[in-house]
């Protein structure tokens, strides 16, 4: 086996050994030294689960030890130690592996048997480019023990045992392979023939069934049964042929052989369809977490995940400024109150050093042990964002894969939480800046603009006072009307920006009451500016009274901002004309059992129209048209560009009356301004 590629980092693997700690630390300080990534590997290979207590807190610690250090914590499935240790280098790119010389030797026959030498050397053969350091095993002799007393009589009674299923489906498969067998032998096959049945029908066993037990049974009865319908003498246990008993023996060896390959195999495809599920539920937990959008959302996300994943509670205590411990919410909800009532002094402890110090406590951890729960953090990159815990009081303990996942996930969600609160300030920081954008162009656009009419006012006072005699009576009145003009329109500048101020801050109130549109009209006729009289400016009452549910004053304030946008962008005798028509509703439109929602969108509308036969609008700059602080490319003349609030200020009255603005081109020339309002006749049946 070659190492595909050179990776600078080191290596170990952690075991239940008491001088485990003893590799994990000097790989540690080699990787310090070396200033290269550490990896610590931990081989699951089906027994873990069936440590005694002691060396499962070893093996516990010696994890611990190794996230101290900075490790990365791998975990790989196999029975074949060397083999996983070489195979995750390869794969990897690592040159560098430390290792654990063991202090004592494997009896010869056990060395014989397995044909297996010490870890090194194994390592040494199946990756030799790989740079092994050994560390000397000064420690008293230690021998895993992977099945206690307890858990030793537990695996043979469940080795041993034989379910009546079992063993009906043994005999099936003994029954078909003998008649096979027998028509064999009758059609003049020999016993050389009919063995392999036999020994095949141990595969079919060990497959179909469960445990060692059926196998060992198969293997005496297939035995058994062969002797007894196929050797001479037959229908008897005797054999005359002084071969047959060593016959018997291989035949008996083979099935159990085979039996406990077989056992392996499926062992291993559990293993492997265990780790194939968790896998997907952490790929899939990465890219629910990428789809959400909201905190709330996020952690929901990876609670559920985690209680998919490990089939227990889970409590997300989501962390606030305060030092004091939030409310939590448990995934799933149905089994609220398992935990019993408050949490106890060790648990609060334990959830609150984990926020203060990021780091996992509680059950099955080094800190807070005594906790019924395990504690993982949330973090982000300043702080502890959640806590997550993890029920473990009557729930059997997670693997080192399982335990690799839950850090996994939660780290994901706090990579996933961070990113929206950045998202968030972000936005906040947009907000911001646009607010003093607007902030800056107001006072640009207001110091720009005020300054002609003021500049007016000032002059034609100056006139006035200084030579108040000389003056004609008729270039008085003209200075006057000027002066009046001038003010007026600072008065309507300054109505609008307390109207796009009460707009932008949420404050403007609205009082919604039938009024009628021909009145609407002739109030805005009595507030237009004083060059409508340069324009032929026709107002069409409508030829039904048509009421429209709306805050007069502010309708007439966007009727007054549409006809002196007219005036202000017309040559002089232009025609501008205004109207009203209700808009036509399609048949069927409102249909019986429609949500409310739909009759709302199915409410008769009043559509309310300012035209003009003036320059246009070209089409680029219609999009624009209702921004603020944006105006066409004409200006009046005397000097006055707008602010551009006008227009945008009557989108807002339009939009918070539940009504459309929009502008069109006239035919044939010109352009027409329409809005709508909802008819008050009908406006009742649907509510406010």
């Amino acid at each position: 086996m070659e190492l595909q590629g050179r990776n600078r980092e080191i290596m170990t693997c952690i075991s239940a050994a008491p001088s485990n700690e003893k590799v994990i630390r000097a790989a540690a300080e080699m990787a310090a030294f070396f200033q290269d990534g550490f990896t610590a590997l931990f081989v699951e290979n089906g027994y873990s689960d069936q440590m005694d207590s002691a060396s499962r807190e070893r093996l516990r610690k010696n994890l611990k030890t190794a996230e101290e250090l900075g490790a990365k914590i791998v975990t790989v499935y196999g029975n074949d130690i060397a083999a996983q240790i070489a195979e995750y280098a390869n794969a990897s790119g690592i040159t560098k592996v430390v290792v654990g010389r063991m202090n004592h030797r494997q009896p010869l026959w056990m060395r014989l048997f397995s044909g297996r030498d010490g870890l090194e050397a194994q390592l040494g053969k199946l990756a030799p480019e790989l740079e092994i350091y050994v560390i000397p095993d000064n420690q008293p002799e230690y021998r895993p023990d992977y099945r206690n007393r307890a858990k030793r009589m537990t695996a043979v009674k469940e080795a041993i045992t034989v379910s009546a299923a079992d063993f009906g489906k043994m005999l099936l498969v003994l029954t078909f392979l003998s008649l096979l067998g027998w028509l064999f032998y009758s059609i003049g096959f020999g016993e050389i023939n009919i063995i392999p049945l036999y020994i095949l029908g141990a595969l079919f066993t060990a497959i179909w069934t469960s445990g060692a037990g059926v196998s060992a049974l198969y293997a005496f009865f297939s035995v058994v049964t062969f002797n007894f319908l196929f050797t001479v003498p037959r229908f008897t246990l005797r054999a005359y042929d002084a071969s047959y008993p060593i016959t018997f023996l291989v035949m008996l060896f083979a099935s159990f052989l085979i039996s406990s390959l077989t056992g392996r195999v499926k062992e291993q495809t559990r293993l492997a369809v265990q780790k194939a599920y968790r896998t997907e539920v952490l790929l899939e937990t990465s890219q629910m977490l990428q789809k959400a959008k909201e905190r709330q959302e996020i952690l929901d996300t990876a609670a559920g995940q985690l209680y998919r994943l490990l089939e227990r509670p889970v409590w997300v205590y989501e962390m606030g400024e305060g030092k004091e411990i939030p409310e939590p919410k448990q995934y799933p909800e149905r089994q609220i109150g398992e935990t019993g009532g408050k949490l106890s002094r060790e648990e609060e402890q334990a959830i609150a050093w984990v926020r203060e110090e990021g780091k996992p406590a509680g059950a099955c951890t080094a800190q807070y042990a005594e906790a019924k729960y395990m504690y993982l953090p949330v973090r982000g990159q300043k702080k502890v964002l959640a806590v997550v815990g993890i029920a473990m009081d009557h729930y059997p303990e997670p693997g080192a894969f399982e335990k690799n996942l839950m850090i996994a996930m939660v780290d994901e969600c706090g990579l996933v939480l961070e990113k929206e609160l950045l998202n968030m300030e972000k936005q906040e920081i947009q907000a911001r800046a646009k607010q003093e954008a607007l902030r800056a162009n107001l006072l640009r656009a207001i110091s720009h603009d005020l300054r002609t009419p003021l500049t007016s006012i000032m002059g034609n006072s100056a006139i006035l006072m200084e030579s108040p005699v000389r003056l004609e009576e008729r270039k008085k009145q003209a200075i006057y009307t000027e002066i009046y003009d001038d003010a007026k329109w600072l008065v309507s500048l300054v109505e609008n920006l307390l109207s796009v101020t009460r707009i932008e801050n949420g404050t403007m109130r609205m009082k919604r009451e039938p009024e009628l549109l021909e009145e609407i009209f002739q109030e805005a006729s009595s507030h237009l500016d004083r060059k409508a009289g340069e324009h032929q400016i026709t107002i069409c009452p409508p030829e039904d009274l048509l009421l429209v549910k709306a805050d007069a004053g502010l309708i007439v304030q966007v009727l007054v901002n549409l006809i002196n946008n007219a005036v202000k962008y017309t040559q002089p005798g232009s025609v501008i004309r205004v109207w009203a028509e209700r808009e036509p509703m399609e048949p069927g439109q409102v249909e019986p059992g429609q949500p409310e929602a739909a009759l709302e969108s199915s409410v008769p509308m009043v559509r309310i129209f300012v035209s003009d036969n003036g320059p246009g609008i070209r089409d680029e700059e219609k999009p624009r048209i209702f921004d603020m602080f944006y105006t066409v490319g004409n200006t009046r003349g005397d000097g006055r560009r707008g602010l551009g609030l006008g227009l945008s200020l009557c989108k807002s009255i339009v939009k918070a009356h539940g009504g459309s603005i929009e502008v069109k081109d006239n035919q044939p020339e010109g352009t027409v301004f329409s809005f709508t309002l909802e008819e008050a006749e009908t406006a009742g049946l649907y509510g406010d």
